[in-house]
């Protein structure tokens, strides 16, 4: 007997699947419309206080413009060379500070609304602390360096310049404090190139008070500066062996050494009224300095493969170590001396444009690649 075969005929739906299918592609094209759009969440959460280097760089470069344009007492054989500069490249220099750092500034302020944890972490790590000097340096700069026309009147320069050296004074405290008198803040454990910002903050607070005829605060801040200068640069010259390193990427920071004896001498010459042999003493150091770290290239091989903000801490010392020079020739007066400030600030404007172009090229991985990064746990 021969059995029937029973065929099982199946039907498929087409709407089920594109039912099923259409929140998929739907998803997928969710997902990539979201991954395609810059994140602006992301961007904010990684621009820490180390990216104002930039801004100090700029408010350096701006005010080493404004003095070489204005007219100086250089040797009669250079003098016409440097008072020819365009005042106008100064003022553009100058304007692009301000927009960087008011654009910066912003960033930061929505940082700390919105990833609040990321800057408590960054206030509690031995290298990111250093760096919340680095928006009033910036300010301070500018502020020196400031068209005359902006600040005609003395005490609206005072009443910008108050404002922004309390926040210096209050790291000050907390962060000095915090060297002798907590264990776990030890200078000696925490101590690295970075600690001489605070230095750098109080210089060149001293440096703007001396402008507006504020003697006595001057002299205050340039005290507080120089006492733990020397507490610094003795620590960071010993080596100890519990100090916490910096990362490889972040040697360019070693120019602070630069940077900080140079602003020393300046700020002592505005209080004394001269380049004396202190200011002289200051600037020979950070020369001495400069060669010592330009005839090691290999130091920085590793920080230099990729570009980064880091690269950014070439700039400013350079910039400092040529205002410095500019001091010393008017004081030297001679031909060497001349040449030497023409040397100087030539490889100052060199690097900063060079920096700046490759800031411009490379924005993109400049905003989403920082070297320090901060977690935003509890």
């Amino acid at each position: 007997m021969v059995q029937p075969e029973i065929g099982l005929e199946v039907v498929i739906d087409s709407s089920i699947i594109k039912t099923q299918e259409q929140p998929t592609r739907q998803s997928i094209i969710k997902n990539q419309h979201h991954h395609s759009k810059p994140s602006q969440q992301a961007i904010i959460a990684k621009i820490n206080a180390s990216y104002f280097r930039i801004s100090i760089s700029l408010g350096a470069q701006a005010l080493l413009w404004k003095i070489l344009s204005e007219k100086t007492n250089f040797s009669p054989t250079f003098n016409n060379l440097f008072t020819k500069l365009p005042s106008t490249t100064f003022f553009l220099i100058w304007c692009l500070a301000l927009c960087i750092f008011v654009s910066l500034s912003m960033l930061y302020i929505l940082r700390c609304i919105f990833h609040f944890n990321m800057v408590k972490a960054e206030y509690h790590h031995h290298i990111g602390v250093n760096y919340l000097f680095a928006p009033w340096v910036s300010w301070l700069l500018l502020l020196q360096s400031a068209p005359t026309f902006i600040f005609r009147n003395k005490y609206s320069y005072e009443y910008v310049w108050l404002p922004l050296i309390i926040p210096v004074i209050a790291l000050d405290v907390k962060i000095y404090g915090q060297w002798f008198t907590t264990e776990k803040r030890f200078l000696s454990m925490v101590a690295n190139p970075t600690s001489q910002l605070s230095v750098i903050g109080n210089l060149v607070g001293a440096h703007a008070a001396i402008k507006m005829g504020w003697r006595e605060s001057g002299i205050c801040l340039f005290t507080l500066g120089m006492t733990h200068y020397l507490v610094v640069f003795i620590t960071l010259y010993q080596r100890l062996s519990g100090n916490n390193h910096i990362p490889s990427r972040l040697r360019p920071v070693f120019f602070q050494f630069v940077a900080t004896p140079s602003m020393a001498a300046l700020a002592w010459k505005s209080i004394n009224g001269n380049f004396d042999v202190l200011c002289k003493m200051l600037f020979f150091l950070s020369l001495f300095l400069f060669t010592s770290l330009a005839s090691r290239p290999v130091m920085f091989k590793k920080s230099v493969k990729s570009f980064s903000v880091a690269w950014w801490a070439f700039s400013y010392p350079l910039s400092f170590l040529a205002l410095a020079s500019v001091a010393y020739s008017q004081q030297a007066k001679g031909v060497t001396a001349t040449a030497l400030t023409l040397v100087l600030s030539a490889i100052s404007v060199l690097v900063f444009v060079f920096l700046l172009v490759c800031s411009t090229l490379k924005i993109d991985s400049l905003l989403r690649k920082p070297i320090l990064n901060f977690s935003d746990e509890n």
